[in-house]
């Protein structure tokens, strides 16, 4: 994540970039490799995005890594996808604080390997106090289990008598999820074509913006985040509003 080569900024970034990183599979197929060689292969992507985004100086990147539902997949895939992450943990780990890059993660950790568990927590913790950028891992992730747990605990506080239902609104609801101090995304990218959302943030992303690429995630590059990021700074973000009233906040000009 060494800062050495110059990237055309666009004219408007998001504060919260998402990727949805697919295609590792299928990278690997097309050559007749085995499938962990395009997870192999999508790490060195990420080492690169990750380092295109500090330069960006774009303050939050959520990664989809690994989500609940991987967890069914064969053994020795998950297995390889452990070490994959144990290994980006160990080498990362000086460049995350030499670009003061602090890491964070979400989703049901406690399903770790142990190794993992143990050596993410440490690198959250070393990298807790840098701001310039968050780097957020969702592991072992599902947004339904994510609402769902919300709702549960929301529940629990009104048997209690903690909370009345008349105080549950959209603001308390979003701080009980995992990214309760994280800005919703303002750019969701998926690679590899796919068109859904595949139980990512579902809650967080009812106004993102959505960028779909046919590029795999091991060859998507600085030149494509580019290309998304610049096609994401000519979109006019209305909220449900007009975009003359967008105008009008914007020139001052609203009474």
């Amino acid at each position: 994540m060494t800062k050495t080569v110059s990237i055309e900024r666009p004219d408007n970034l998001p504060r919260h970039l998402a990727i949805i990183m697919d295609g590792n599979g299928r990278w690997a197929k097309r050559r007749f490799m085995p499938r962990i060689m395009g997870h192999r292969q999508g790490a060195k992507t990420v080492k690169e995005i990750v380092t295109a985004v500090r330069e960006l100086d774009i303050p939050y990147l959520t990664l989809y890594a690994f989500s609940k539902e991987n967890w069914s997949r064969p053994r020795e895939e998950v297995d390889a996808l452990m070490d994959l992450l144990y290994d980006y943990l160990q080498k990362e780990v000086d460049e995350l604080l030499g670009n003061r890059i602090r890491l964070r993660a979400i989703g049901e950790l406690d399903r770790l390997p142990p190794r993992v568990k143990t050596l993410l927590f440490d690198t959250m913790e070393k990298t807790s106090k840098n701001f310039e950028m968050q780097l957020i891992l969702a592991l072992s992730y599902g947004s339904r289990s994510e609402i769902t747990e919300a709702a549960r605990k929301i529940a629990q506080k009104c048997v209690d008598g903690e909370l009345t239902p008349s105080q549950i609104d959209e603001e308390l609801f979003a701080s009980y999820l995992y990214t309760s101090d994280i800005p919703d995304p303002d750019l969701i990218i998926r690679t590899s074509g796919e068109q859904r959302l595949s139980n990512f943030l579902l809650y967080q992303a009812a106004y993102s913006e959505f960028y779909i690429t046919q590029t795999l995630w091991p060859d998507f590059d600085r030149k494509e985040l580019l290309k998304a990021l610049h096609d994401y700074s000519r979109r006019e973000r209305r909220f449900g509003k007009t975009s003359e009233q967008i105008l009008l906040r914007c020139t001052g000009s609203e009474s």
